[in-house]
Order: C-alpha cells, then sequence, then structure tokens
C-alpha cells in the first residue's frame, strides 16, 4: 500500500464515517496545496481549495473561516456567514480558532500546518465544530470551551457528542522545553533526549472533562511530522510550509 493510501486509510477512523449522509468531513493533504493564505499568497489558495472541494461537489466560496490566533475564541456561523474569509483573510471571523453552526450546507473549514484540528458532531441537534488545537489554544482548554459553546448555543448534551481528531503533531515529534512543565499538568511525555507534548491527550482529557464519552472520541492516528511526505509540517518545512484545510459540514 503506497503512502497517500496509507494515510487515507488512517482517516477512516474519523467519526465522520459513521455519518455518511449527516456529515462532510475531510481534511487536505500536501499534495492538494497549501490551502491557507499565508506564505503562498491568495491566488494559489482559491484555486488549490476549488480544486479539493468541487471533487465533493462543495462550494468554495461558501466555506466559513476563521482568522486563527491561537487563542479560545469560539465563534457562532449562521447562514448569513457562509462564505466569510472563502476569498480573503480579512473578511474570516477575526481572533477565532473555533467555529461551530447548526445550519446546513455550510462548510467550517480551519487550516493547520502540526496543529490538531478537531472535529465534533452531534447527531441529536444536528450540530458541528471545528477547533484550531496548536499548543497555546490548547492551553487555554479551546477544545473543552467549544463543546460547552455547542451546549449553550444549541442546548448540545455531551453524550450525544462525538469527536474526531485529524492529522497533527504527535507526541513522538513534538519536542518542546522545561518551560512546558508550568503550561501542562498532562500530556507531556519524558523521553532521554527530552520532553515531548501530546497534544491529543490533552484534547481528549479536556473532552472527557465535558462528559463527551470516551467511546465517541476517534483519531487518525496520522503524525504530520512523521507522514511529512503527505501532509504540511512547521516543524520539518519551517514557516514558509503551506497549510492543510479541515473542513466539516452538515448536508
Amino acid at each position: 500500500m503506497n503512502s497517500q493510501l496509507l494515510a487515507a486509510e488512517k482517516q477512516s477512523y474519523l467519526f465522520g464515517n459513521l455519518f455518511p449522509h449527516s456529515l462532510f468531513l475531510k481534511y487536505s493533504g500536501r499534495q492538494d496545496g497549501t490551502m491557507s493564505f499565508v506564505n503562498d499568497g491568495c491566488s494559489a489558495a482559491l484555486e488549490n481549495r476549488r480544486a479539493f472541494l468541487q471533487t465533493w461537489g462543495i462550494d468554495a466560496g461558501r466555506i466559513v473561516c476563521a482568522k486563527q490566533s491561537h487563542g479560545d475564541r469560539v465563534a457562532c456561523v449562521t447562514v448569513s456567514d457562509a462564505g466569510r474569509g472563502a476569498d480573503s483573510a480579512e473578511s474570516a471571523f477575526a481572533d477565532t480558532d473555533a467555529l461551530i453552526t447548526d445550519r446546513r450546507r455550510v462548510p467550517l473549514a480551519i487550516f493547520t500546518a502540526d496543529c490538531l484540528p478537531v472535529f465534533l458532531y452531534d447527531a441529536q441537534k444536528q450540530v458541528i465544530g471545528v477547533v484550531h488545537a496548536g499548543w497555546r489554544g490548547t492551553q487555554e482548554n479551546i477544545t473543552g470551551k467549544t463543546v460547552q459553546a455547542m451546549m449553550k448555543q444549541y442546548n448540545c448534551q455531551p453524550d450525544d457528542i462525538y469527536a474526531g481528531f485529524g492529522p497533527a503533531i504527535r507526541s513522538c515529534c513534538y519536542q518542546v522545553g522545561e518551560e512546558f512543565t508550568d503550561r501542562f499538568k498532562s500530556g507531556l511525555v519524558r523521553k532521554e533526549n527530552g520532553l515531548y507534548l501530546d497534544l491529543v491527550r490533552i484534547n481528549t482529557e479536556q473532552l472527557l472533562r465535558r462528559e463527551v464519552k470516551r467511546v465517541n472520541i476517534f483519531d487518525s492516528l496520522i503524525c504530520t511530522a512523521c507522514e511529512n511526505e503527505n501532509y504540511f509540517s512547521y516543524r520539518r518545512q519551517g514557516p514558509s510550509c503551506g497549510r492543510g484545510m479541515a473542513v466539516l459540514m452538515i448536508r
């Protein structure tokens, strides 16, 4: 099995496959090109978005994006927000790292290159959320706060929420400094050559504290640094690397 097919097989473990008729859930790979306006400019990203999404009949002009700031702000998306950030960064939700909605055919998108993309879905209330969880957002409990926002805005119940972790740098590769022992009380792995951060474990703990069932939490198991041939990795490629796009939509 070649590397791209193996990566696709790993992604199949995400919860979206449980609800193929209710959800559109995808994460772009490195072969799809950069999806962010960072570094490569607007025109390349726009064309890559269109090419990636048109395969599934999704209008790239309707995606809703956040101008991510590694914070903990969650934005509630309505039908009138469709297209925010689709054509320019200026129109995206400012200083936002998570998007939630109960509207159909409004694709939510975030962009990552090692940070953890989190997909959320309440199958009863038909509510979705996408989260950009780097170490700073994770420190601010961004995933837990997004679940809390779904509960407050849409009366979601934790028992009904499914969560999926997309491709991200894992504890096998995410070496951090000793100062991280002051930032995190769990999710740190000590190895002979230093300290490593486990974003998946910490975000899983945030979900469990919000009473999301462990059986409803799914992981793609993909490390963007290990599989840099298939995914963008800030650690492997540096600041000039592209960004992948995580998209979630209620059909």
